[in-house]
């Protein structure tokens, strides 16, 4: 077991704890670096598909994580920043001021989305975010002077700084300096006061409000941070895709970015990163497991979200804080061993917002 004797307030954020952080963030960096030379390419094309995801969860991992407001429509912003990014190169722009800009834009539209928000909460929140989806998708298909409508946009490999990055390798690398990027910019967020913030008005509005957190400022600002990355992320995944339609920005992609956070472990960054990886990895698993299956069972056409919600059901049941909470769990008991205590991790009872005021 591990104690930490804490002889500055410093310590207190820093982003590594002790040297066990260090020396396994370290690890995983290395290997990251090294995976172009340790895998297959189909195997790097599914790793930079789990980078992407993670931008995109570390965006919604602040808003509905640590801010607490729900979107069923963040594949909107990913579609914005998709087709941001695919009209500026098309005219020429330069590939960072194109990035740029769809980060730029999908904050806009995520300002424009988080005004009308501040007065609904719950679920209606989330039929407001998921009417939002539905506009966007509308507008991508009907704008053909400018998105090609239903016929869809095609988007060359980018072009950094006069460096073609036309090969799987390169651009998994760019891929992974975005991500490491957003991820620092994360965790330099919640430990700053803004970040302290969004963790208050999560846990209660009420409190929040009384210490003086301006709710209205912090919630848009939540809404178009979380909708940046998620333009950030589209506009990668439409390099990488190299063609993008309105169909791909629907209500299905919202889903299962919201699932994404959620088995992931909300509340967490690792989560973000974590709920990437089951995403991208569960479709392989279920195709591979298709042949182990009965031919009813198997070739059947709704298996895939079949099991989904079957996993999502399992864990809202069973595991709540999702992939990382159980780790945290596994990690405990290993630490513990054989000092570990059943019940330790019991559930308490939890109050709705507005069961605190009673």
């Amino acid at each position: 077991m591990r104690f930490l004797f804490k002889t500055d307030y410093g310590q207190d954020i820093a982003l590594a704890r002790h040297g066990g952080h260090r020396f396994w963030y370290g690890a995983l960096l290395v290997l990251l670096l090294a995976a172009p030379w340790l895998f297959a390419e189909y195997w790097l094309a599914q790793l930079t598909f789990v980078l992407i995801y993670s931008i995109v969860g570390l965006g919604l991992m602040l808003l509905a994580g640590f801010t607490g407001l729900f979107s069923i429509g963040h594949a909107a912003f990913l579609g914005v920043g998709a087709y941001t990014q695919a009209v500026f190169v098309e005219m020429g722009a330069p590939f960072a001021l194109a990035l740029a800009l769809s980060g730029l834009l999908s904050a806009a539209v995520g300002v424009i989305v988080g005004l009308p928000a501040l007065r609904v909460k719950g679920i209606y929140l989330g039929i407001a975010t998921l009417s939002f989806g539905f506009i966007v998708e509308e507008v991508l298909a009907r704008w053909e002077s400018v998105t090609k409508g239903n016929t869809g946009m095609h988007v060359g490999a980018p072009d950094l700084f006069g460096l073609k990055l036309d090969t799987a390798a390169s651009f998994y690398f760019l891929c992974l300096a975005v991500t490491v990027a957003a991820t620092l910019a994360i965790l330099n967020l919640l430990r700053s006061p803004t970040g302290r913030a969004f963790v208050a008005i999560r846990d209660s509005e009420i409190s929040a409000q009384s210490m003086g957190i301006h709710l209205a400022r912090y919630k848009t600002l939540s809404f178009a941070l979380s909708a940046a990355l998620a333009g950030i992320g589209g506009a990668l995944y439409a390099h990488k895709l190299s063609f993008i339609s309105p169909d791909q920005f629907n209500i299905l992609q919202s889903i299962d970015l919201l699932l994404m956070v959620v088995i992931g472990g909300l509340g967490s960054v690792h989560g973000a990163f974590l709920g990437a990886i089951f995403l991208i990895s569960m479709p392989q698993a279920i195709a591979l497991g298709k042949d182990w299956l009965p031919p009813a069972i198997g070739q059947a056409p709704g298996l895939q979200a079949l099991v989904y919600g079957a996993v999502l059901i399992a864990f809202v049941l069973f595991e709540p804080l999702g992939l990382y909470g159980r780790w945290l769990k596994v990690r405990t008991w290993l630490q513990l061993f054989p000092f570990y205590r059943r019940g330790m991790f019991r559930r308490q009872k939890s109050f709705q917002k507005s069961e605190r005021v009673r």
